[in-house]
């Protein structure tokens, strides 16, 4: 996205975000001056720099004679504005009562939108995390869920892949190639606090549209949970009967801690 563009979200018209950046770059300017450099017709120049300066974004020194609102004044002026609109959107929806009780499956397509709503809700984590995460996803996520066990919060990891130990309660799942095989791409997982899920496959050749479930229903939620769950359970079981290995104390310690960690 460009800069004009992005001056266009907080309430530039497109001449408005031309003009102001025009002078940002060559100041003090006259009508004439700013219509070259800003590429603004002559006849639309002088139009466009009283609605600026009405604004208090553009101040005529001498007559005809511009500068710009410094751009660090501009910010503050922008920030307070979003953060005031905003505390007061957030009082006029609570007088609405809304309804809390959101349990909708809603889609998310992509793998950028989906690895975002999964930062934010990693970062809305107090109490646990349960994941099941590929490598791939795991460097996109990695800050957010090292930031959440500085919090203290628990995190239940299984890695679909080489994942660095960084938690107690972590294994890497026996089977990953033939799972990537049959899933046709890449899982994600995500369970926060027994109240929210984000789960899906990000299909090979279709990371950018491939639809991800994000959902507070606490059915899909319970029965996701249970599924990585259980996937500590295939570790055990594939170690025991398929490689016939005696479990670490470790693994003792993990199987005993999701055994008892029920719904």
């Amino acid at each position: 996205m460009d800069i004009t563009s992005l001056l266009k979200d907080f309430a530039f018209s497109q001449y408005e975000s031309s003009c102001y950046l025009a002078l940002l770059t060559q100041h003090p300017c006259n009508g004439s001056q700013l219509s070259k450099v800003s590429g603004i017709a002559r006849s639309r120049i002088y139009d466009v720099l009283r609605g600026l300066t009405r604004k208090g974004i553009v101040f005529e020194i001498e007559k005809g004679l511009f500068v710009p609102l410094p751009f660090e004044e501009l910010k503050k002026r922008l920030q307070n504005q979003f953060e005031t609109n905003l505390s007061l959107l957030e009082k006029q929806v609570s007088r609405l009562n809304p309804d809390t009780d959101y349990e909708y499956l809603l889609t998310i397509r992509g793998r950028k939108e989906a690895i975002a709503k999964a930062i934010d809700i990693i970062d809305s984590a107090r109490e646990e995390i349960y994941l099941r995460l590929f490598p791939d996803s795991w460097k996109r996520l990695e800050k957010s869920i090292r930031k959440a066990l500085k919090r203290g919060v628990g995190i239940r990891l299984i890695g679909m892949g080489e994942i660095p130990q960084v938690c107690d309660i972590q294994v890497t799942h026996p089977e990953v190639a033939s799972l990537h095989a049959k899933l046709g791409g890449e899982s994600i997982d995500i369970i926060v606090d027994r109240s929210e899920a984000l789960v899906g496959i990000f299909e090979t050749g279709q990371e950018m549209t491939s639809p991800v479930i994000w959902t507070r229903n606490r059915w899909f939620v319970i029965a996701n949970r249970d599924s990585l769950r259980h996937d500590f359970y295939h570790y055990f079981l594939d170690k025991i009967h398929d490689r016939h290995e005696t479990l670490s104390g470790q693994d003792e310690t993990i199987y005993n801690f999701i055994k008892k960690d029920d719904f």
